[in-house]
């Protein structure tokens, strides 16, 4: 039994790095497609589909009555969000924050957090009415993303528009220029004549058109010709096929997809296995919901924002974690306290502490850093994990 405990570690985890790999290919071409800020669907699609874990794990922990699970996992994965996960993603590549964050999602993350700790001082749990408040702000914090992709997509629309006038403006100065007699139009038409036809000439020959020879090469690709890449390594047949698709929308989803099943089917394989294998060495409930369990249910974020950030996705990594955290706050306790209270104790009340704690040194390194988070912020943070780990073992 033991053997395929940790049989089962390893494959939730090879299956999570693959996932979140996939997940975050899909997710910023999605975004690119739909034009959406790659900001946005960090902080829903991504954020959402990888606390999946947390809220499965919470919801299952309160119907067992194991509030203890339920409260430690939330507050837990916070903290790992933020200090462990951002911390290590900073420390990868500097992460940017951008200005809309500032006045829609860290409020509503330092809010919600604030909001946890004044319900557990106040009737020392979280009850079912508390937890539909929850639910609620949550609705409203997605109705106002919605509305700033909405006006993002706008302004880009205007943006276009403006370009498409100035153009045409050109055309009617050249038109004049025409009817003067000044001969700008034959110029610029026989100029434009000259670069279409030495162009055309550069297609045939395939030695300047970037887009001919790259299309001629991926062609090769696809018909198994395997033809030596940028980075020197020798592309196959499928590597060809999926480099084809991978302006395609269903493609982008399906990677979405299955990558995101990848990534919660490999969490929930590596928690039940840590589990097991911290309940064998006789660890308090609290300390595994804290531990075992929350680094566990961030695994999906940790890889994700990791991966985001080498891949230079900042606001997807950023967002990522953002999100997961007002989710896990507002969502997995709101919804787990629907089916049995949960009980704050003392100790509760600390971790909910340390948790928005977090969020306020994010913050401030984030405004200090003029929306910059670099290695030192990340080192920070890490320090910061550490140190409540520390204190976390020694008490």
């Amino acid at each position: 039994m033991l053997a395929l405990q940790i049989f089962l570690l390893v494959v939730g985890l090879a299956l999570l790095v693959k996932g979140a790999d996939w997940l975050v290919d899909g997710s910023a071409g999605i975004a690119r497609k739909l034009k959406i800020s790659p900001l946005v669907i960090g902080l829903t699609v991504v954020a959402f589909g990888t606390s999946a874990p947390e809220l499965a794990v919470s919801v299952t922990s309160a119907i067992k009555h194991s509030t203890d699970i339920a409260v430690g996992n939330v507050v837990g994965s916070n903290i790992a969000n933020i200090l462990l996960i951002l911390g290590l993603s900073a420390l990868m590549r500097r992460l940017t924050v951008q200005k809309s964050s500032l006045f829609l999602d860290f409020p509503v993350l330092i809010g919600s957090g604030a909001l946890l700790i004044a319900f557990g001082l106040w009737g020392d749990s979280l009850v079912w009415w508390e937890g539909l408040i929850f639910l609620v702000v949550f609705a409203g914090y997605v109705t106002l993303l919605i509305l700033q992709a909405k006006r993002e997509q706008k302004k880009e629309a205007a943006g276009v528009l403006s370009h498409d006038a100035l153009g045409n403006l050109s055309s009617g100065t050249y038109e004049k220029g025409e009817r003067g007699g000044i001969g700008a139009a034959d110029g610029t038409v026989g100029g434009a004549a000259d670069v279409a036809a030495d162009g055309a000439a550069d297609v045939a020959d395939g030695k300047k058109a970037d887009g001919g020879k790259k299309g001629a090469d991926e062609a090769k690709d696809c018909a198994g010709g395997g033809k030596e890449g940028k980075d020197g390594g020798q592309k196959g047949r499928l590597a060809g096929w999926i480099s084809v698709r991978r302006g395609k929308m269903w493609f982008l989803v399906s990677l979405f997809v299955v990558g995101l099943a990848m990534v919660v089917g490999g969490s929930s394989l590596l928690v039940n296995a840590a589990k097991y294998l911290a309940a064998r060495a006789g660890v308090s409930e609290r300390i595994i919901a804290l531990t075992v369990v929350a680094i566990g249910t961030s695994l999906p974020e940790l890889v994700t924002s990791v991966f985001a950030a080498i891949k230079g996705e900042s606001d997807i990594a950023v967002g990522n974690v953002v999100g997961s955290n007002i989710f896990n706050v507002l969502v997995v306790a709101g919804a787990s306290s629907l089916f049995y209270p949960l009980a704050f104790t003392h100790v509760n009340l600390v971790d909910a502490a340390v948790a928005l704690g977090a969020a306020v040194l994010l913050l401030a390194i984030v405004l200090i850093g003029k929306r910059k988070v670099g290695r030192v912020g990340g080192a920070l943070m890490l320090i910061g994990f550490a140190a409540y780990y520390a204190c976390l073992f020694a008490l």
